[in-house]
């Protein structure tokens, strides 16, 4: 439905987008994520023509909407637009709500009907004759996106939605784009800096650094099989290693790590430099007297830097020769006893190192 070809935007000296590329379905939900200033609210503002590209083009049903003014107008009704920080008018939440349609020439009758079916869709039911500005911030956004859903919209973008609510609000509005794309088969693009927020809503993710989507995948291949170091590092893992590919055949790699060999799988060739990315669920800490490891796993011994509570988790890091981190919950890493300076056994498979070449 929205094809993104080589779009940059420069602002001043300043180049925000410097060659976007990207597909996205019709019905399909695409979380467009990344660090705060990588371009994600100007990737949006361009696909919704409120502002317009330096070089490239933006196709949505194959009309360059950039390039073909009157067509491009038409799209532009097709979507509906909810912005980081709720915009409401100082007037009733029904009012605010019907704007669109009377811009549209809506007969008031059906105005009626559709801002009550949309009230309650965003469960804000007999809201209507309530002044917008006396709503909770959770409130107000569930009203610019009620009136953002109230046109029919067959694309809608969200920019941020939830970066200034309260859990609560934040679960509320993530239940709602789930149903409003599996009830209406409407397509949603949203940003966010909450890489969890993408993996939890999306059916695809592209990851924005620098300009560029680094990685464009499903929420599994972003977060497993990170592209670069980069994308490696914001989506979380926090293990990432440098070292050369000393061995290698059959995608069977031995990766000498600062003197300490680690078997992984991996496509590069002997010699090449390469980052070791292993998330922390999958290293596994024993106290060092706590018996042979399971076969075939890589085994380093160390000795505990530090144990950092993380909510109900711990974040165990150990100096094995490099560090590396896992977490425990607080009963695991009570009952084995450890603590900083304790001599532990860390191990992790072969599969759960992901390589990826430095740089």
């Amino acid at each position: 439905m929205i094809e993104c070809i080589d779009v940059s935007k420069r602002f001043g000296d300043t180049a925000v987008l410097a060659g976007v590329t990207a597909r996205i379905e019709a019905g399909e939900i695409f979380a467009v994520i990344g660090p705060s200033g990588a371009g994600k609210s100007t990737l949006l503002r361009l696909i919704d023509l409120l502002d317009a590209p330096t070089g490239g083009a933006i196709r949505v049903n194959g009309t360059d909407i950039h390039r073909e003014p009157k067509r491009g107008l038409l799209i532009r009704r097709m979507m509906g637009m909810v912005f980081q920080k709720p915009a409401v008018f100082n007037t009733t939440v029904y009012e605010n709500i019907a704007v669109g349609l009377r811009f549209r020439g809506v007969g008031e009758a059906a105005i009626q009907k559709k801002v009550e079916d949309v009230l309650g869709m965003v469960g804000l039911a007999g809201y209507g004759e309530r002044r917008a500005r006396t709503l909770s911030g959770g409130e107000m956004q569930r009203v610019a996106l009620a009136r953002a859903m109230v046109i029919d919209p067959d694309v809608l973008l969200m920019d941020e939605p939830t970066a200034n609510l309260d859990p609560v609000s934040v679960a509320l509005i993530e239940d709602l784009v789930l149903r409003i794309n599996r009830d209406l088969g409407t397509t949603i693009v949203f940003s966010t800096h909450d890489m969890y927020q993408g993996q939890r809503l999306a059916h695809r993710i592209g990851v924005l650094m620098k300009g560029v989507f680094a990685q464009v995948g499903t929420p599994r291949e972003v977060f497993t099989l990170p592209a670069s170091r980069d994308v490696a590092r914001f989506v979380g893992v926090e293990n990432i290693i440098e070292g050369v590919v000393v061995a290698g055949e059959n995608g069977a790699s031995v990766v000498d790590a600062g003197g300490i060999p680690v078997r992984a799988r991996s496509p590069f060739e002997v010699g090449e430099a390469v980052s070791l990315c292993i998330r922390s669920e999958d290293i596994r800490i024993a106290p060092a007297d706590g018996g042979a490891a399971a076969p075939g796993r890589n085994t380093l011994s160390g000795t505990v830097a530090a144990v950092v509570p993380r909510g109900p988790f711990s974040r165990v890091t150990v100096d094995c020769g490099f560090m590396l981190s896992s977490v425990l919950s607080w009963k695991a890493a009570d009952s084995l006893g450890i603590g900083e300076g304790s001599r532990v056994v860390v191990s992790f498979a072969p599969e759960s190192v992901h390589v990826v070449r430095q740089g």
